[in-house]
């Protein structure tokens, strides 16, 4: 998978955000062990989560 980074998620939707997270997360769930894709994966993972986060409604 190709890395998602801070600054590409930014400039996506939260529903394209929760897309790429669906994709990040199986991502991560095929590659094996130690591989550079699942390293990838976990970090698009976060850099997608942490841009949700950011642009929740704070209340």
């Amino acid at each position: 998978m190709k890395l998602v980074s801070r600054f590409e998620a930014a400039s996506r939707s939260t529903a394209e955000l929760h897309g790429l997270l669906a994709e990040a997360f199986n991502a991560f769930a095929v590659a094996p062990r130690g591989s550079h894709e699942r390293r990838n994966a976990l970090q698009s993972m976060r850099n997608i989560e942490d841009e949700l986060a950011a642009q929740t409604p704070k209340l």
